[in-house]
């Protein structure tokens, strides 16, 4: 379990890769390679969603075979009980689709950040007051990225992940708008590649996420 002091360690990690590979998928024997596959071109955040089957078994595997080639976390958490079991399972984030105070109090109870779902001003705001690394903007292609310029303008100490309409190519556009990072997940997952084992594809493909996150804070 890591440490309270780790924490600011393992943000940095998270947010230095500039995006998060949201993994959601019907077969968790494949997760491994997905993960060893998109680390390899560049992207090593990866969380690994609550709706996988096992999904803290995966967890755990992932944590035990890869090390610190990557940085797992854990997502779709929806109470504090499963945020500490995932943790204990080896993951090093939590990230929630809602903002429930719980969650993020158990995750730093464990000593990893937290990154609560918001979807409006006075939400995120709340969320960041109640101690929030990041706050994960969901659904972000309902708001788009005027939004994220328009929130941070008043509030610019805001750290803000949009998830949910971010492309391999557009990832940089985000960032310039103000986000700390980035959620990608089916524009990034490959499903046809994956079911055909194709792992070249996703590893292309996290290569283009890359560049874009790169170009993005360079621009």
């Amino acid at each position: 379990m890591p440490s309270a002091s780790d924490r600011q360690t393992i943000l940095d990690a998270v947010l230095g890769s500039g995006a998060i590979a949201v993994v959601r998928m019907a077969d968790a024997g494949r997760l491994r390679h997905v993960a060893e596959a998109i680390a390899e071109g560049g992207v090593s955040a990866i969380e690994i969603t609550m709706t996988t089957p096992n999904a803290l078994a995966v967890i755990e595997e992932v944590a035990r075979e890869m090390g610190d080639r990557v940085q797992v976390g854990v997502g779709s958490v929806l109470d504090a009980e499963t945020a500490r079991r995932a943790v204990e399972a080896g993951a090093r984030y939590v990230v929630s689709p809602v903002f429930k105070p719980e969650v993020i109090d158990e995750a730093h109870r464990q000593g990893v950040p937290a990154m609560p779902g918001c979807f409006t001003p006075t939400e995120i705001l709340a969320a960041t007051e109640a101690g929030a690394d990041v706050v994960k903007v969901f659904p972000a292609d309902i708001v788009g990225l005027p939004f994220f310029k328009a929130v941070l303008a008043p509030m610019p100490h805001l750290r803000l992940m949009p998830t949910g309409g971010v492309s391999l190519t557009n990832a940089g556009e985000w960032l310039r708008a103000g986000a700390v990072a980035v959620g990608v997940g089916s524009a990034l997952l490959d499903k046809q590649a994956i079911a055909e084992g194709d792992w070249a594809t996703l590893t292309a493909n996290a290569r283009t996420l890359r560049a874009s996150v790169e170009a993005g804070r360079t621009g």
